[in-house]
């Protein structure tokens, strides 16, 4: 059985020219999968940006006889350095533990933007006081004496205070205003920060419980969570640059097999610089290679190792043994001499199952004798890359969906849907859903007729709240559905690694159905619900239950 992919990101980098579609069950999981690939080639781009930095301080110093000496032995340190990385190729791995840490997965990032200060406010301006000295009036001699004169003093002093107090008014409102605002704008800009917190924090909080989601999938082995993890698992592995590190991946929950379609280097891919010389005399450089039969050697060896480094970890990291066997197909991409395109061949098969592999000692072995041994296809010579046929090869088709035909435009109100054809009562209510589903972006497929109840319909919802594989059953009733059928669905919607099922039908459900379904992804639709589902997507009919079973019992005789 093939399992979709529910979610894919495409993702890529310019300089490293590095391209990969991402995959996955759950989209916050695609998405850590897909930041966590751009991480780390962005770290490869830095470490290749350093590379040629120190390589062009190098050439800056290349007039100097000794500065191009040291160059020609750096050179070949790191020539040696990149065939002894060949060469070590399964080693590698065997002190890392390849088992996914689902916390490292998770966004613990602390919400970084500032929070908004408060204010500072205005101090508001002193009141005048009328009793202060600035408002008294100061008398002369003459003043004292003359009475207008007084009066007058007197007048301006009150006029003083009159004018200070209204100036006071002013600015002590123009200073409230100027606060007030100032607090409105704090007050806006806190609220829109502790909004931006809120959706950080839930986003988060999405993303982490979406982590927690597909770890407890895993534990459970849920077909799609399985091939998400074993995703993981290979996307972890470090290889050169120059390495495709491209795969698909199918699981089978019945037989427990992995298949897993594996892209592995081209012969140009391959480093081949052995050492590299300066002629003093010449003042040039010599680069010397590996002869061809070395390389296609360590070609074949490369190949050998990689598959075996990937089987064990995904062996290794196996926690829940949720894989009893691995068939692993490797492919290369080149181009046709004789044609000039670019063809993609599996030059090498294998299948193992789990106490075999894990009884190796891969320390030990040598990598073409164990892949033999482990009764492996592929040519002789590896570097001729000759075709051969997959042990299981993935397809991605269901065989169960079949092509659909519409029946909603025929139906109307004087239609009893109870009553029809039920084999046209399926392609209705996937018609129905499709009409439903598609206004997420979502796709709905009818199985094969089998009038037994089984799975009527999936549905593949983007959507990434209520998203991921629906199953659907569709039940021409004319009386109570009983609790056995939502049990059918529950089960069913274990054994497909579904998110949810929908169980629709004309009849009504009886009240240990109804108990059973709580708390679990199952939606129980009766006739009403169906009634209501159509008239929202344009169309009348209508059922009667007692009518229907006349009709039905009438067909039986005849």
């Amino acid at each position: 059985m093939a399992y979709r992919y529910m979610y894919e990101v495409e993702i890529k980098h310019e300089g490293l020219n590095k391209y990969r579609v991402v995959k996955g069950s759950d989209r916050y999981v695609v998405e850590q999968k897909a930041n966590t690939q751009l991480k780390q080639w962005e770290e490869m781009w830095r470490k290749k940006q350093e590379a040629e930095k120190k390589r062009k301080q190098r050439d800056s110093l290349v007039k100097e006889k000794e500065a191009k000496k040291e160059l020609a032995l750096e050179q070949t340190k790191e020539a040696e350095e990149k065939l002894l990385n060949i060469e070590n190729t399964l080693i590698y791995t065997l002190n890392i533990d390849d088992k996914i840490d689902w916390e490292s997965l998770k966004d613990l990032s602390d919400f970084e933007k500032p929070k908004p200060s408060p204010p500072s406010l205005l101090h508001l301006p002193e009141e005048p006081i009328k009793s202060s000295i600035k408002y008294q009036p100061k008398l002369n001699i003459l003043e004292k004496i003359l009475p207008s004169l007084q009066n007058k003093k007197i007048q301006d002093s009150e006029e003083l205070y009159t004018q200070d107090y209204r100036n006071w008014e002013e600015e002590k409102e123009d200073t409230i205003k100027k606060n007030e605002q100032a607090q409105a704008n704090f007050e806006i800009q806190l609220k829109r920060w502790e909004e931006e917190e809120k959706n950080f924090i839930i986003l988060q909080t999405e993303k982490n419980v979406a982590i927690d989601n597909q770890k407890e999938n895993y534990i459970k082995a849920l077909p799609t969570a399985v091939i998400d993890y074993c995703d993981m698992v290979l996307s972890n592995s470090e290889y050169p640059d120059e390495f495709p590190q491209e795969f698909d991946i199918d699981y089978n929950p019945d037989t427990k097999i992995l298949v897993v379609d594996y892209s592995l280097p081209s012969p140009d891919k391959l480093p081949t610089l052995k050492e590299v010389k300066y002629i003093q005399s010449k003042d040039e450089f010599k680069n010397t290679y590996l002869s061809l039969t070395v390389e296609n050697k360590l070609y074949d060896n490369l190949l050998y190792q990689i598959t075996l480094r990937s089987l064990h970890e995904l062996f290794e990291a196996d926690t829940v043994s949720a894989i009893e066997s691995i068939v692993f197909n490797g492919w290369v991409k080149s181009i046709d001499r004789a044609k000039g395109q670019e063809v993609n061949a599996c030059i090498l098969t294998v299948q193992t199952n789990k106490e075999e592999f894990m009884e190796i000692n891969l320390e030990h072995v040598e990598p073409k004798m164990c892949f033999k041994n482990l009764k492996g296809i592929g040519s002789s010579k590896l570097h001729s890359l000759s075709p051969i046929a997959p042990i299981i090869k993935i397809d991605r088709e269901d065989p169960r969906f079949v092509s659909s035909y519409a029946v909603a435009d025929s139906i109307n109100e004087n239609l009893n849907i109870a009553a029809m054809d039920w084999q046209d009562f399926e392609h209705l209510i996937r018609e129905l859903f499709e009409k439903e589903f598609n206004q997420s972006g979502g796709e709905v497929k009818i199985t094969r007729a089998s009038k037994d109840g089984g799975v009527d319909a999936i549905a593949f919802d983007p959507d990434p709240l209520r998203g991921g594989k629906v199953i659907i059953q569709a039940k021409r009733y004319t009386n109570v559905v009983g609790v056995s059928a939502v049990r059918d669905l529950y089960g069913t919607i274990l054994n497909e690694g579904a998110n949810k099922g929908l169980l629709v039908s004309t009849a009504d459900y009886g009240p240990d159905a109804y108990e059973f379904a709580k708390g679990k992804p199952i939606t129980l639709l009766n006739g009403n619900n169906l009634l209501h589902l159509l008239q929202k997507h344009g169309h009348k009919a209508k059922i009667d239950l007692k009518e229907a079973k006349k009709q039905l019992m009438d067909k039986e005789r005849n």
